[in-house]
C-alpha cells in the first residue's frame, strides 16, 4: 500500500481507534484472535460498522450492518466519497499536500448520489449518509478487509475505493487510523514479504524497475537474474493452456481442488510433463504428481519465522521431529539446490534469515535473538537499534512531505459477473428486513443510535459474546 505490501496499523490500536469498518470481513470466524482486539475497541467505545451481504456474526456485534448487494463495494465506496466532499468533510490540507489525482478523483465520484448509491447497493440512502458523516468525523478510524471483496472480478477497484476513503479523510498515517488487509491464511504476509510473488524479490524490491536491488541479488546469489515479472497462479494454468508451462514445483498447495474451475485445473494438471508435489499430506495435487516431496508441519515441526497481518515477524520453534522420511522445506529446497549444482549456503532457517536480512532493508535489523526478546518485530526495521513500525506511512504527514504523494484513484462501479435475479434480490431483502426486526426488539432493551436497511443492529456493550 503506496509501496509496501501490508496493512498499515496495528492489532492494538484497534483498541483505541473511534471507527471500526470491517468491509467483506466476517473477522470473528475466520480472524477470532483479530476479533478479540476489535471488541476490545467496542467495549472502549468504539462504532462498528460491518458491510457484508450476509449478516454474519460479525454483523451481530455491529453498530450498523449494511446488508450490501453482491459486487457493489465501489458503488458504496464512491456514494460515501461524494457525501464526505460536498458536506465539507474531507481533510483538504492532508489531501493538498500529501496525495495526488483528487480533483479527478471528485469529478467521478459526481455521479454516485446518495439516491444513486441507495439504487446500486440496496442500502437507503440515509444510512450512507451517517455512515460517511461518522468516518469522516472520527478522529481516529480503520477500515479493515479480507476475501470479501478481494475475489471479485474487479478485486483492485474495489481495494482502491477503500483507499480512497481514507486519503480523503486524512485516515492513515496516525496512530488509530489505517488501512489492513487481514490475510486470508497464516502466513501470506510473510510468503509476499519473502518474495513469493513475481513481480518482487524479498522486501518488496520491484524485479524490474529497481536496478540497484537487482545487482544486489545477483551479487549474493551469483546468478543473473532477468528483469522480467514472472506468471502468478492464474496466468500460470494459462500458460499451461498454451504449452508454454510444462513443468511445475508446487508448495503447500493444492490447486487440483482450490481453483474455482476445478476440472479445468485437473486437466492441465494432469497433462504436464513433470509436477512435483512438496506438502504434509497427499493432496489431490500429489496424486497427480510424478514426484512427491513429504514436508514437515511448519507450525510444529521446523524452525523459522511467520509473519501476521500487523507485519509483525514472529519466532516458530520445532516441538516435533517430523515424522517417517519427511524433512523440513528449507532442509528439501537446499538439498534440491546442491543437486542440480547450486549449493545454496545454508542448511538452517537463521542461515536463510541471515541472508534475507542483508537483502531486504526492511528486516535487516531483526536477528533471531532480538525476535525472542522483543516477542516479534514489526516491519520495517532497518538496523539492530530500530525497534520496529507500529503503524506505517507516518511520513505523509510531515511537512514538507516525506517521500512520494498518496495517489487518489478514480475507479467506477462495474457488475458482477454474475447478477442478481429478480427472485434473489427478493430473497435478500425479506432475509435483511427479518434482521432489520429482530434488531429493533433488541433496540427496545439495549440503547442504540441507527440501523441500516439490513443493520442487525445490537449493543455489544449490553451482551456477552
Amino acid at each position: 500500500m503506496f509501496g509496501a505490501g501490508g496493512g498499515t496499523s496495528s492489532y492494538q490500536e484497534i483498541e483505541e481507534t473511534d471507527l471500526i469498518v470491517l468491509w467483506g470481513s466476517n473477522a470473528r470466524e475466520t480472524h477470532p484472535i483479530f476479533f478479540h482486539h476489535v471488541l476490545k475497541g467496542v467495549h472502549a467505545g468504539a462504532r462498528l460498522v460491518v458491510v457484508d451481504p450476509r449478516r454474519t456474526s460479525s454483523a451481530q456485534w455491529a453498530d450498523n450492518w449494511l446488508g450490501i448487494d453482491v459486487g457493489t463495494d465501489v458503488g458504496l465506496a464512491n456514494t460515501i466519497a461524494r457525501e464526505i466532499i460536498h458536506a465539507g468533510l474531507h481533510n483538504r490540507e492532508f489531501i493538498d499536500r500529501a496525495t495526488t489525482g483528487f480533483e479527478e478523483f471528485a469529478a467521478n465520484v459526481e455521479q454516485y448520489t446518495l439516491e444513486e448509491g441507495e439504487k446500486i447497493t440496496g442500502i437507503p440512502a440515509e444510512i450512507i449518509r451517517d455512515v460517511a458523516h461518522a468516518y469522516a468525523r472520527a478522529d481516529r478510524a480503520q477500515i479493515c478487509w479480507t476475501l470479501g471483496i478481494t475475489e471479485h472480478h474487479n478485486a483492485v477497484d474495489n481495494v482502491l475505493a477503500l483507499i480512497n476513503l481514507a486519503l480523503l479523510c486524512g485516515h492513515v498515517g496516525r496512530w488509530g487510523s489505517g488501512l489492513n488487509p487481514l490475510r486470508g491464511q497464516n502466513n501470506v504476509q510473510g510468503g509476499g514479504d519473502m518474495g513469493a510473488i513475481p513481480n518482487r524479490l524479498p522486501g518488496f524490491q520491484d524485479l524490474e524497475k529497481d536496478h540497484e536491488a537487482r545487482t544486489k541479488f545477483e551479487r549474493a546469489w551469483g546468478v543473473e537474474i532477468q528483469p522480467r515479472y514472472g506468471w502468478h497462479l492464474t496466468q500460470m494454468f494459462e500458460a499451461m493452456e498454451r504449452g508454454d508451462l510444462t513443468a511445475l514445483y508446487v508448495i503447500g498447495e493444492n490447486p487440483a481442488q482450490s481453483e474455482a474451475d476445478t476440472t479445468r485445473a485437473w486437466e492441465l494438471l494432469e497433462g504436464l510433463g513433470h509436477l512435483v508435489v512438496q506438502d504434509i499430506f497427499l493432496t489431490a495435487t500429489a496424486e497427480l504428481a510424478h514426484v512427491v516431496l513429504p514436508a514437515s508441519a511448519s507450525w510444529c515441526e521446523a524452525e523459522g519465522t511467520v509473519t501476521n497481518s500487523e507485519r509483525r515477524v514472529q519466532r516458530v520453534r520445532k516441538a516435533l521431529e517430523p515424522p517417517g522420511q519427511a524433512h523440513d522445506d528449507i532442509e528439501i529446497i537446499a538439498e534440491l539446490g546442491t543437486r542440480l549444482g547450486y549449493p545454496m549456503g545454508w542448511s538452517t532457517s537463521e542461515d536463510a534469515w541471515t541472508e534475507l536480512r542483508s537483502l531486504s532493508p526492511m528486516h535487516a535489523g531483526m536477528t533471531y535473538p532480538r525476535l525472542e526478546e522483543l516477542g516479534g518485530i514489526q516491519w520495517p526495521c532497518v538496523d539492530e537499534q530500530d525497534p520496529g513500525s507500529p503503524f506505517l506511512h507516518g511520513r505523509l504527514w510531515a511537512d514538507p512531505l516525506e517521500g512520494p504523494p498518496a495517489p487518489f484513484h478514480a475507479v467506477d462501479q462495474a457488475p458482477p459477473v454474475d447478477e442478481l435475479t429478480e427472485d434473489s434480490r427478493a430473497t435478500a431483502t425479506r432475509r435483511r428486513c427479518a434482521g432489520r426486526r429482530r434488531s429493533t426488539s433488541r433496540r427496545r432493551t439495549a440503547s442504540a443510535s441507527t440501523s441500516s436497511r439490513a443493520s442487525g443492529f445490537r449493543s455489544p456493550r449490553a451482551a456477552g459474546p
